[in-house]
């Protein structure tokens, strides 16, 4: 086995061990994105066929403008309970909590003055003695924050927990709201009406049990179920992880491991049969839209404020929540999430990873781009054909995480070997051309010219002060070869740092520069500032060469700015990517012009005209280098910013004597540049004062100032 697929399998193992781990214990991190996911599901499926056995008596807008502001006094509704019975309703469940007496009672009023109440009617009673005539299951609710000591309704049916865990996986509450006691002790039974959000506010599942006070307390839905089945007994089969199924008799009623049940919703807002509570009053609704039916009662008004979002819809009547509950356990077609399913999920995430592996291993690019479309498909189709067909929910994120991931990681490894290649080709070439070129070559080929083109470049060339010397004092060839290299290091950092090229070392010179082979905006700040970078790091690099080797080293520096020709150059054989012209001459000319001046960097005016920050820059002269007819000025650039009041003062004196000189009034000039000299001590005063005291005893015809150089 060669070393690329054992690579390849030790990034299998290791793909499936961590989005294993991250499945296994970051799932809150993930539930969100795989819910949304669902979601889409739901809508692209579109609405079903919701079940005619559940009609919803709604307690809607027309009712509250006909009978009155909620809530209503109670007798109006014993009354629609009543109507609803007369109309053979087989349930009736009750989105509603009486907890309160009706103030609007004649009893109650009376009472409340104190007066005689014996004859009056009294629509608690009234209303308690409806719900005990009627099929009647009342609705109560539980709190999970606020503790209370409230005794929840007696539930006629016996709750089983067969071989339960330690751990309690079905949610227990803290409180209870329940009805008047009055009512209560009327009602066959009673149901819990709580609907939980997930974290993103919509409702998904709804919980059939719910613990309190160590009992069993079953949902209205599941309850109204129950009761129109007719079992007594509800069985809670648990697992080592959990509930896995509630029992009716020999019925399975499929859950997850907190006993909720995953809606199967069957569509949006009002998907089912709504019937108005004014309408059932009055009793002007035609009886078979009633009879033998499985009757909710709530409220769609926005007013009473009971409105929910799903997957389905972001606004419906939380009574319809109970009303696809109720549908989903007639029909047996609610979700499952089964305990083993993490098994599956699991399973999917090494398959995937395997087949995403052998793709990028043996197939060419179009059939791995083709394969992978189908295999993301695929998963999709999948995952979409087990929630409605076999309406069993497994993870969907996961699956596509695995699939973008472990494409992502596999590719990187085998692009890692595939450059191998390209990475001794790199070793070899980079010898001969700059890092910048290489790195430009291998990321953007096609952005490269490599042949010959013409540049506006910034050339810098920079050279050891008396390496000669230096040479002998070393002595050892290594020691010689070990200061260089300490040395062009130094220098090469700060070339490369401010996005020059290195073209070549020539001996103790360094030579780069600036526009090529990529553009370089402000290229001539660039290399003067490297240049002033070098030149300010002296000092601090002459400590560790004091040091090691027993002496300091000083440098000159030139920079020039002109077109020059940049590309490959060379012979068949060999070849370099360099920089040629006259502008190139002339920035290495300019380098050997810091020893006569004694200044450590000089530019041209070439270079000087193009120059966007500020810096501190003084005239050195006008001269004719070796080589060249036309004369150029040259400047000593001193530092970054502006220059203060003295040095300003000294420009302006060094700048008159100098028009002086290159007026031929010599003498004149000879004794301005003593008086600088004098005051600022600086070598240019000096040679200048030199240069004039030589000329004014010369007889000079059309002088102009320009100094010739014949050698270089």
């Amino acid at each position: 086995m060669n070393g690329k697929y054992r690579v390849l399998i030790l990034a299998y193992l290791f793909l499936s061990l961590l989005l294993s781990s991250a499945y296994l214990f970051l799932p809150s991190h993930f539930q969100s994105l795989d819910s949304r996911v669902r979601d889409f599901y739901f809508k692209f499926r579109g609405p079903e066929q919701a079940s005619d056995a559940v009609v919803i008596v709604d307690i809607d807008e027309k009712s509250i403008k006909s009978l009155g502001q909620w809530p209503w006094e109670r007798d109006k509704i014993a009354k629609i309970l009543q109507n609803l019975t007369q109309m053979n309703a087989a349930i009736i469940g009750l989105d509603i909590i009486f907890s309160e007496a009706d103030k609007t009672s004649p009893t109650k009023i009376a009472q409340t003055w104190h007066l005689d109440s014996k004859n009056l009617p009294d629509y608690d009673l009234i209303l308690a003695q409806t719900v005990a005539q009627t099929p009647t299951i009342l609705g109560y609710t539980f709190d999970f924050d606020v503790k209370n000591e409230n005794e929840a309704p007696l539930i006629p049916a016996i709750f089983m927990q067969r071989h339960k865990p330690k751990m309690n996986f079905i949610p227990h509450a803290v409180g209870v709201l329940t009805n008047l006691e009055l009512l209560q002790t009327e009602a066959y039974s009673s149901g819990y009406i709580n609907n939980i959000p997930d974290e993103t506010g919509i409702i998904r599942s709804v919980p059939m049990l719910i613990g309190y006070d160590m009992e069993i307390y079953p949902s209205l839905a599941f309850e109204m179920y129950r009761i129109a089945k007719g079992f007594k007994k509800v069985s809670i089969n648990y697992s080592e992880v959990g509930v896995e199924s509630i029992s009716l008799g020999k019925e399975i009623i499929a859950c997850d491991r907190f006993a909720r049940l995953h809606i199967n919703f069957k569509g949006p807002f009002k998907s089912y049969t709504y019937i108005s509570a004014l309408d059932i009053y009055n009793q002007t609704v035609a009886k078979k839209l009633i009879d033998g039916k499985l009757v909710l009662i709530g409220t769609s008004a926005y007013g009473l404020m009971d409105l929910r979002s799903t997957p389905m819809d972001s606004v419906i009547a939380g009574v319809e929540l109970h009303a696809n509950m109720l549908d989903n356990l007639l029909n047996h077609d609610m979700l499952y999430k089964a305990s083993w399913v993490e098994s599956v999920d699991i399973l999917a995430i090494l398959i995937i990873t395997f087949i995403i592996l052998f793709l990028v291993s043996y197939f060419h690019l179009i059939f791995l781009i083709s394969s992978y479309l189908m295999l993301f498909v695929g998963v999709l189709y999948f995952n979409y054909y087990m929630l409605f067909s076999q309406h069993i929910i497994i993870n969907v994120i996961f699956p596509i995480v695995t699939l973008v991931f472990s494409l992502v990681t596999i590719l990187g490894i085998k692009y890692f070997f595939e450059s191998r290649q390209k990475e001794l080709i790199k070793g070899s070439f980079s010898k001969k051309v700059s890092k910048q070129v290489m790195e430009d070559l291998l990321l953007h080929p096609e952005s490269t010219d490599m042949n010959s083109r013409e540049v506006n470049a910034s050339i810098y060339f920079s050279d050891i002060r008396s390496f000669t010397s230096i040479s002998e004092t070393l002595e050892s060839p290594k020691r010689i070869t070990d200061f260089l290299n300490f040395y062009m290091n130094a220098m090469v950092i700060v070339v490369e740092k401010n996005r020059g090229t290195i073209d070549k070392f020539i001996g103790d010179a360094v030579m780069a520069y600036w526009n090529a082979p990529l553009e370089v905006h402000n290229h001539a700040d660039k290399a003067v500032q490297t240049a002033l970078e070098q030149v300010g790091m002296r000092d601090e690099l002459n400590i560790t060469i004091k040091k090691e080797y027993g002496f300091d080293v000083d440098y000159g520096i030139g920079i020039n700015t002109g077109d020059a020709v940049v590309g490959e150059i060379g012979s068949k054989g060999r070849s370099d990517y360099t920089i040629i012209g006259d502008s190139v001459n002339l920035a290495s000319r300019l380098e050997g012009l810091c020893k006569p001046y004694k200044v450590r960097l000089v530019i041209s005016e070439f270079t000087k005209e193009l120059l966007q920050e500020e810096y501190v820059i003084q005239l050195l002269d006008i001269v004719r280098v070796k080589g060249k007819h036309k004369p150029v000025k040259i400047y000593e650039v001193q530092s970054m910013g502006i220059a203060d009041e003295e040095k300003l003062a000294e420009f302006s004196l060094y700048e008159k004597a100098h028009d002086l000189y290159v007026a031929s009034k010599f003498s004149q000039a000879e004794l301005m540049f003593n008086v600088l000299y004098t005051k600022y001590q600086k070598y240019l005063y000096k040679l200048y004062e030199e240069r004039c005291g030589h000329l004014k005893d010369e007889s000079l015809e059309n002088f102009d100032g320009v100094f010739e150089f014949t050698t270089k």
